[in-house]
């Protein structure tokens, strides 16, 4: 069942184009009204409406266009046969312009919308009425209106998501920095104790031994608390990692669980693992899902309609990580957000290398390695 799931969710639009099409056929192969040069036209238009649909999520307005040029072209080429099915398509048309475009391209797919509409009213034999054109409103605004409401709820999910992992950052931050303020109070007493009482056993250790063995007596049962109270705080600093471990998508272990969380937020992405996964560091792992998670909600947020490809290479030394996409878009806010200065503080934090920017093949790419030894 899982495999199932998994496969509609990568393959889901490869799987609806093959189905639709096939449709598309199997409706045109039993019509008796078309000629049959009408049928085979007909059929190499729903071919290349499968092709587009396939890849509806990289390239929106083109499967928009295509169904534009189809719906203008069916006086001459004929709809007796596949009416309904391109009717189909001209829905997932105007929800993929919709939920999958931003700027500049969503007026653009507003003006073929409506565009569209008006194509569609025009091929009405009964003509352009005021029936027709709350039918086409209803008809065409519908898609529109889920695909944009979707698309605001995945940018709204995104933004918070951001702001609860800053708010549990601060969080954890403020909290590290109280138990690190009380471990200096406990050492800083502890070490002025034992000093102390160190410099007066000396002097009495010939004269009088008896209390130069209570001094003795104090900085050991001194020491003793002292290792007590900061075997304490430090298990509470664990205590925080473990609280960390248990949030979403900790490690890179976890990885494909926030893979499938940004391609149901609508940017496709590619795994990829080179070497044997080892056992990392927390301090390593916890922060290279982070960066993986930041990048592609850079990538999310500001790459355009994209594919992303995520490269995690376990090296002896260290662990390797490229994320890539090929959008048009800044793929990092144009160096407006804080999202890049964030990867770049948790690289040098770990000692480690970053390379960020725009890629010569188009898109934006972010390059980090990891040394084992910032853990050491």
């Amino acid at each position: 069942m899982a495999r199932t799931r998994e496969l509609i969710r990568r393959h889901g639009d490869l799987f609806l184009a093959g189905g639709l099409t096939a449709l598309s056929w199997l409706t045109l192969a039993v019509d008796g009204e078309l000629a049959t040069w009408q049928k085979l036209v007909n059929a190499a238009m729903f071919l290349v409406l499968g092709v587009a649909l396939a890849v509806r999520r990289r390239y929106p307005l083109l499967l928009f266009a295509l169904v534009l040029v189809g719906g203008a072209a069916t006086p001459w080429i004929g709809e007796a046969g596949a009416g309904e099915t391109i009717g189909l398509f001209v829905l997932i048309a105007v929800y993929t312009a919709a939920a999958h475009t931003d700027g500049r391209r969503t007026w653009i797919a507003a003006v073929m919308t409506f565009a569209l509409g008006w194509v569609f009213m025009l091929g009405d034999p009964e003509g352009v009425n005021v029936s027709a054109v709350v039918f086409t409103g209803l008809l065409f605004g519908t898609p529109w209106a889920v695909g944009r409401a979707i698309r605001h709820r995945r940018l709204r999910e995104v933004a918070l998501l951001g702001e609860q992992e800053q708010r549990a950052r601060a969080a954890v931050a403020e909290e590290r920095t109280r138990i690190a303020r009380e471990l200096h109070d406990v050492v800083a007493h502890a070490i002025s104790v034992i000093v102390v009482q160190a410099r007066g056993g000396r002097r009495l250790l010939a004269t009088e031994p008896d209390e130069a063995l209570a001094a003795f007596d104090t900085i050991e049962s001194t020491g003793q608390r002292a290792l007590g109270e900061m075997r304490r705080l430090l298990g509470m600093l664990r205590a925080d990692d473990e609280a960390l471990a248990l949030a979403p998508q900790p490690s890179l272990a976890r990885l494909e669980e926030l893979v499938a969380d940004v391609e149901r937020a609508g940017l496709p992405v590619e795994l990829a693992v080179d070497g044997d996964p080892a056992a990392l560091p927390p301090g390593i792992d916890l922060s290279a899902y982070r960066i993986v998670q930041e990048a592609l909600t850079n990538a999310l947020k500001h790459a355009g309609p994209a594919r992303a490809r995520v490269l995690v290479r376990y090296r002896e030394d260290g662990v390797e990580l490229e994320i890539a996409d090929d959008g048009r878009g800044s793929g990092n806010g144009a160096g407006a957000g804080h999202g890049l200065v964030g990867i770049r503080e948790r690289v040098a934090m770990l000692g480690g290398d970053v390379e960020a920017g725009r890629r010569s093949e188009g898109g934006y790419a972010v390059r980090v390695r990891l040394p084992y030894s910032s853990a050491r």
